[in-house]
C-alpha cells in the first residue's frame, strides 16, 4: 500500500472534523485519550513515542494537539513518525536514531 508523503498525512490527519473515539495502537491495544501516554510524560520510551504516532496517524489527536498536550516541538513529532514510518517501534529507541535516519526514503 503506498502512503502518502509525510507532511501530507499530518495536514490531512488535522483537517478531519470527525475523531475515532479510539485507534489501534503499536502494540494492537485499543488507544483512547484515557490510554495515551499522561501529558506530564517526561521519559520517552520508544512504545509512549510510538503510541503517541499512532493517535495522530490514527486521528485521535492532531499533531499540534500532542505537541501542546506533551510540551513537544512538531519536528520532534515528525522525527517520530518518520522512524515509525520507516522501521517501526524499534526506530524510535534514542540509541537506534542515526541507524535509522539515515535510510533512505522512497519520496
Amino acid at each position: 500500500m503506498r502512503q502518502l508523503p509525510l507532511d501530507r498525512r499530518i495536514s490531512v490527519r488535522e483537517n478531519l472534523k470527525i475523531r475515532p473515539a479510539a485507534v489501534l495502537g503499536p502494540m494492537g491495544e485499543h488507544l483512547t485519550m484515557e490510554t495515551l501516554p499522561s501529558p506530564d510524560t517526561r521519559r520517552w520510551v520508544c512504545r509512549r513515542k510510538a503510541q503517541v504516532v499512532a493517535a495522530i496517524n490514527g486521528g485521535l489527536l492532531t499533531a499540534d494537539e500532542a505537541c501542546d498536550r506533551y510540551g513537544l516541538s512538531f519536528e520532534e513529532i515528525e522525527i517520530w513518525q518518520r522512524g515509525y514510518a520507516l522501521a517501526g517501534v524499534p526506530a524510535l529507541r534514542v540509541t537506534r536514531i542515526k541507524q535509522y535516519r539515515d535510510v533512505p526514503s522512497d519520496d
